[in-house]
């Protein structure tokens, strides 16, 4: 009987401007030793018993603090999960998972007396479901039926100018105020993570990426990239390259996973979800 897997292509790019990348990702098979980074750009992923992870970390502070703060909740969070108790709910797997990268990060500034902190945006997959955690900005997108929706929610000062409605969509784009996040992997004692929980379908496409991805583009630049592109690997690169056309201010990273296997056709719904998304736990 075929399984479920993922085929999965990543890319990080320093961009225009920055002089060190500051940007990790991970795809970590937990059910054996398959694992993609930086260094290695793309494999297929049976997902097993254990599941398969995807993470995006943007890393922030002086000097190389930032490189530092994302390799740590790269390297820190599969290895967590890998070795958290089998028999323990998947949601508190993750949870535990992000906790424990959340207080490497911690720990180590502290011992290292500097400030430092990542984002984190992580995708699990279990069986025909997908557990999506958020702390930062960095963003997870679902692309299903042709219609692409923000799995995550930017945790960011802009973000809540615009839940209040101190500002518009159209201003919130181009706001100074849109690379203030409200908090940050090891960045203070506490975290609250953000979890998501995600029934998949045939077909289904996710995309992680940094904010170097995404002050460029736009989430219709996105799905028209990933439409258009004959292959995961072809619609990577031209994300990245779109970006740094673009300006390329920042470090871009982009992951990109496409879902094969006995899943469920989608139906047709206005935004593509079909009520099969719903948020488990929200920041603030």
């Amino acid at each position: 009987m075929s399984s479920i897997y993922l085929r999965v292509v990543g890319r990080t790019d320093v961009g225009n401007v920055r002089k060190n990348n500051e940007d990790s990702f991970v795809v970590a098979d937990l059910s054996g030793t398959a694992l993609i980074g930086p260094d290695g750009s793309s494999g297929r992923f049976e997902v097993g018993e254990r599941g398969v992870l995807l993470a995006v970390s943007d890393g922030m502070g002086g000097l190389k603090a930032g490189e530092v703060a994302s390799a740590l909740v790269i390297d820190t969070l599969p290895k967590a999960m890998k070795d958290g108790r089998p028999s323990a709910p998947t949601e508190e797997r993750l949870r535990t998972g992000v906790q424990q990268a959340h207080h490497k990060v911690w720990t180590t500034a502290q011992q290292e007396g500097i400030r430092m902190g990542a984002t984190l945006t992580a995708i699990y997959v279990q069986g025909n479901v997908a557990w999506i955690a958020e702390v930062g900005d960095s963003r997870a997108y679902l692309i299903r039926a042709g219609k692409i929706n923000q799995l995550t929610k930017d945790q960011s000062l802009v973000q809540k100018l615009l839940d209040s409605g101190a500002v518009s969509p159209e201003d919130a784009a181009h706001s100074p105020y849109r690379s203030v996040i409200l908090q940050a992997m090891g960045h203070q004692e506490d975290v609250a993570i953000a979890l998501g929980r995600l029934e998949l379908r045939a077909r289904d496409c996710f995309v992680l990426c940094s904010d170097g991805l995404t002050t460029h583009l736009s989430d219709e630049d996105i799905r028209a990239v990933v439409l258009s592109a004959p292959d995961l690997s072809v619609a990577c690169d031209r994300l990245v390259n779109l970006a740094k056309a673009r300006g390329g201010l920042d470090n871009i990273t982009a992951v990109l996973a496409g879902l094969g296997g006995p899943l469920p056709a989608p139906r047709v719904s206005s935004d593509g979800l079909e009520e099969t998304f719903e948020v488990v736990q929200s920041f603030g």
